[in-house]
């Protein structure tokens, strides 16, 4: 089994700064993509920010030149610097890591975080 944890949520006033955390453990062969998604209040869950194995990494529009996903492959550990928050970044933000379990497995898994929340007030 693998387990996520993530930590660095918390409350916030809008123009300032937070850095989410995930860390991946357990039963890993290989790590894939490691990601950020986030789920506003009463809406669905959305991507926000992805970095693939090959160091592709994908941004949302609505926080393009605010936020930053970055990787720490020997940690299996990645990170979101979030800057200029704003209320509308108010959100449960969940990592997400696509995974190989051992060498002989020819497919991926996917594990969820339990979730950190983010509150930016106004």
């Amino acid at each position: 089994q693998v387990q996520l944890v993530e930590s660095g949520g918390g409350l916030v006033q809008a123009g300032g700064s937070l850095r989410l955390s995930c860390t991946a453990s357990g039963s890993i062969f290989s790590i894939n993509t490691m990601g950020w998604y986030r789920q506003p209040p009463g809406k669905q869950r959305k991507l926000v920010a992805t970095f693939t194995g090959d160091g592709t990494t994908t941004l949302a529009d609505s926080v393009k030149g605010r936020f930053t996903i970055s990787r720490d492959n020997a940690k299996n550990t990645v990170y979101l610097q979030m800057n200029s928050l704003k209320p509308e970044d108010t959100a449960v933000y969940y990592c997400d890591v696509i995974y190989r379990s051992d060498s002989t497995s020819r497919g991926y898994l996917e594990v969820w975080g339990q979730g950190t929340l983010v509150t930016v007030s106004s």
